[in-house]
């Protein structure tokens, strides 16, 4: 039996909770929980409640921590529970910056320490799905990728529901860490890191916010493919349509679909060998079934118990979240500078031009905003 405690119990913190409540999250149980607000924690009763992360990790109560904090805390909390001695699943993403999140992998020396992150998106079927054409090679050597992700749809009343969202200082950027992580994983991971990125973002241009809203970046691959991801949080309505062209064919994911349009000559072949002026490869279209979008937060809770207590590999090391918050920091970098990021980033520089842009914050030289809590709010609708 895993004790788990929860540290921070805003809204996924909530989520998180009633997970382990449900009793279906395998051989574990909600043993503690801590949070700064104390009105968060009057529900509680049974269990042990602790005003800070500190005093919940030192207390012996729990055998593994979820950390689900504002962004810059993640570090810090994460790297004093595995010096406890603790497993750690962390919410994305795993650090603001590259730099903190190489602090918290060198901190995850003893590795029969379980160290994970949520990134429930890897759980959708359709998703692994996508990635198997690729990793087998059905696509062949990919070309070209490209991901319209625009129904991140946020409200105002949504960035004044906490005050610390939406600030340089607080979350450390908009869509791109807020939203953006899952999608930035599945790119990477579904299509590999590319090798330069260049990025327009566009800051409060919808929002009164001082954080990026509206982001286009182009990156490019070792092997010269291309691709381009394009979010936002002020579009509606949204559309949500990766595409993935190789050299045997396309796969195509919108509206809960995937079709895979296959060329019967692979596309170099073609080139090489076709007479025609106009000629194209003959293809055919396959609609491939994924079913529901599988089991999400909860599969990865099940995967880290079961990690903990069997040694299942794990679906999301957090070792590997790095890679996210790599690309995202790249694109900012390049839209801060005005030039192209290579990878792998100077995470240090990269962290000397967060903090100038804390430096400059508008948030630090106006009124603390006015925040408006919504009670229970409905997690669901936040998740695509």
């Amino acid at each position: 039996m895993v004790r788990l405690g929860v540290i921070g119990i805003g809204n996924v913190g909530q989520l998180h909770v009633g997970n382990l409540q449900s009793g279906k999250a395998g051989d574990c149980k909600l043993a503690a929980v801590a949070d700064v607000d104390p009105s968060r924690l009057a529900p509680f009763r049974g269990i042990p409640v602790f005003a800070d992360a500190r005093s919940l990790v030192r207390s012996g109560k729990v055998d593994a921590v979820i950390v689900s904090t504002p962004h810059y805390s993640h570090t810090p909390i994460a790297i004093e529970a595995l010096k406890a001695g603790l497993h750690v699943l962390v919410e994305k993403p795993l650090a603001v910056h590259k730099a903190d999140a190489e602090k918290m992998i060198a901190a995850h020396t003893n590795k029969k320490l379980v160290f994970a992150l949520m990134l429930q998106m890897r759980t959708d079927p359709f998703f692994l799905r996508i990635k198997r054409l690729i990793d087998e090679g059905e696509l062949g050597e990919i070309q070209r990728t490209q991901w319209t992700i625009t129904d991140w749809f946020r409200t105002e009343a949504y960035y004044a529901s906490s005050g610390w969202r939406a600030t340089w200082e607080g979350e450390g950027g908009g869509i791109l860490v807020n939203q953006c992580p899952h999608n930035l994983d599945l790119f990477q991971w579904i299509c590999g890191m590319p090798v330069r990125v260049q990025a327009h973002c566009f800051f409060g241009k919808y929002h009164n916010i001082e954080v990026e809203d509206e982001v286009t970046a182009f990156v490019e691959y070792a092997n010269g493919a291309t691709g381009v991801l394009i979010t936002t949080t002020g579009e509606a309505p949204g559309t949500n349509r990766l595409e993935i062209a190789g050299d045997r064919g396309k796969v195509v994911y919108e509206n809960n679909k995937i079709t895979f349009i296959r060329n019967e000559i692979p596309a170099n072949v073609f080139r090489r060998t076709s007479k025609g002026l106009w000629d194209t490869p003959s293809t055919w279209a396959i609609d491939i079934p994924a079913g529901n979008h599988g089991e999400q937060h909860m599969g990865i809770l099940k995967n880290f118990v079961k990690a903990i207590l069997e040694g299942e590999p794990l679906i999301a090391p957090a070792e590997e979240g790095i890679r996210q918050v790599e690309l995202a920091n790249a694109m900012l970098y390049s839209a801060w500078t005005g030039k192209t990021a290579d990878l792998p980033l100077d995470g240090r520089a990269y962290e000397r031009l967060l903090k100038r842009r804390i430096a400059e914050s508008r948030s630090r030289k106006a009124p603390r905003k006015k925040v408006v809590r919504v009670e229970n709010p409905d997690m669901s609708k936040s998740f695509r």
